[in-house]
Order: structure tokens, then C-alpha cells, then sequence
């Protein structure tokens, strides 16, 4: 059975014995993770597919997830836990899962939406989630995750022990000036990029909180950057969602977590090129 039909199978199953009794279990999204529409309630399933391997303990980091979009809730600024069967998180069948509000997107923000919205809707998600308090894993959490990664690679003919090596190497090198940084923390998106930034008529919304944790929030703003740059954004563009933001400390500031950003990118990537 596929990864998209076991998801299919273990979702519906929950959703039946919580009183659900969807008609129609339709996939939304298929990547890193399942997301499955119970039809025609307005619940979807987040099912962990390839994620889970980040992860020391599943429940926790659920468990996390499900506490910041139910802070979140009343704010509107992110997706919300469903409130037709208790959001979870649940396991079924190998396959951990939560539960959310269904929301009528119309696709995600691309580099070509306004970069001044998008730095207000980051700087709006960041000022709500400065308020939360509820436990949280921290960088040192999030460097653990990315050593538990590169610890399942393997060498073979497109990637060499040395490479492997190297990688450990660096990750080595960044654990003091980005996962042992002394900035002020805060609860964060962990995982902020356009792709979790949903687009609807009533505007953006976020999504995909699965990587939330405490830190600088440096971190999400160096993500974002990236992933505007990755996509041809300008300079200008930069700047307009720094300003946008209130960030006056200048993209240089910055600088300290991008690398550790790539380094993430690369050995999921490496990962999942193995996996396939």
C-alpha cells in the first residue's frame, strides 16, 4: 500500500472512531507529510509521513504543534485545530496524525506578493506568539533533530563518507554561534517560508506549525529570506519585508543562522533523495 493511501486509510479510521464518519477521504497535499480532506466535514488530517523521522518523540512535538494553533486560534493568523473531533495527536496504524480546520485556500504566497505583507504577517504571527508560555523544545532540540537526520544517511554510489563527514562538520561548527545563541527567545513558526503561508480571501493565513519551537526570532526571518531569494526576490524586495517587519538590525543580522538553515535544507534533501 502507497504512502498516500495508507494516510488515506488511517485517517479515515481515526476520524470514524471519534465520531466523524467521513463520506470521502480526499488528498489535499502529498509531500513531507498527507494532508487528507474528511469530506465533507471541514477537517483535514496532517498525517506525518516523511517528518517523522525528525523526531525523538512524535506525541510531544504534536502535542507542541496543537498548543500554539490553539493560542493561535482567536487571532485568525493561523490554521485552527479542528473543533469537530478533538485535534489530537493521534497514531494509527505506524502513521502519527492531528486534526484542523478545513480553510478555503486559494494557493500560497509567492516572491511576487507584496514583500510588505509579508513581513507584517510574520511580524503579527511573531507579536501573538510572544504571549505563549506553554512548553516548548529550543535550537539545541531543533540541532539534535538535524543530527538524528544526518545519522540515518548512508554512503553510496551519489553520496561518499567524506561528504557524509563533512556535513557533521559543519553542523559541529554551527552549534555555538546559531544553536547556542544568547539572543532573546520567543516562540516561533520554526519552519517559516512562503509555502506555509496560506492564501485565502481574507488574506494570509499560517500553516504547518510542526516544527514550532523557543528561539531567536532571527531564525524565522533567515528562513523567509531565504526561501524570497531562493525565488528571485531583489534586494529591494528584502528590504521592503525587513522594513515591513520593523527589523533594524539590517540582514546581516542574520548571518549567523542562514548557514545553518542551508545545512538543514541539504541533509533533508540528501535524505529524502535516499528514502525514494
Amino acid at each position: 500500500m502507497g504512502v498516500e493511501q495508507r494516510a488515506l486509510t488511517a485517517a479515515s479510521a481515526v476520524a470514524t472512531a471519534q465520531g466523524l464518519s467521513p463520506e470521502q477521504a480526499v488528498v489535499l497535499r502529498s509531500g513531507s507529510n498527507v494532508l487528507v480532506h474528511l469530506s465533507p466535514a471541514p477537517v483535514v488530517a496532517r498525517v506525518m509521513t516523511g517528518t517523522v523521522v525528525l523526531h525523538d518523540d512524535p506525541r510531544r512535538w504534536l502535542e507542541r504543534e496543537v498548543s500554539v494553533l490553539g493560542f493561535l486560534a482567536p487571532s485568525g493568523l493561523a490554521v485552527a485545530p479542528s473543533e469537530r473531533i478533538a485535534p489530537g495527536p493521534y497514531e494509527q496504524d505506524g502513521l502519527w496524525m492531528t486534526f484542523v480546520e478545513w480553510v478555503a485556500v486559494e494557493g500560497h504566497a509567492e516572491r511576487s506578493d507584496d514583500p510588505a505583507e509579508l513581513g507584517r504577517y510574520l511580524r503579527r504571527l511573531h507579536d501573538e506568539l510572544l504571549a505563549f508560555s506553554g512548553e516548548l523544545g529550543d535550537l539545541g532540540d531543533l540541532r539534535d533533530d538535524i543530527a538524528r537526520l544526518l545519522a540515518l544517511l548512508r554512503p553510496g554510489s551519489e553520496l561518499t563518507g567524506e561528504t557524509i563527514a563533512a556535513l557533521a562538520e559543519r553542523l559541529r561548527a554551527l552549534d555555538e554561534p546559531a544553536f547556542r545563541t544568547s539572543l532573546p527567545t520567543q516562540a516561533l513558526h520554526g519552519d517559516a517560508s512562503l509555502s506555509n503561508l496560506l492564501r485565502t480571501r481574507q488574506g494570509y493565513i499560517w500553516n504547518d506549525f510542526e516544527d514550532t519551537f523557543r528561539g531567536p526570532v532571527h531564525w524565522d526571518l533567515a528562513g523567509i529570506v531565504m526561501d524570497v531569494r531562493g525565488h528571485g526576490a531583489s534586494d529591494g524586495d528584502v528590504r521592503a519585508f525587513l522594513d515591513a517587519y520593523g527589523w533594524d538590525d539590517g540582514e546581516e543580522a542574520l548571518a549567523p543562522f542562514m548557514p545553518a538553515h542551508e545545512l538543514y535544507y541539504q541533509i533533508w534533501d540528501l535524505y529524502q533523495s535516499q528514502r525514494r
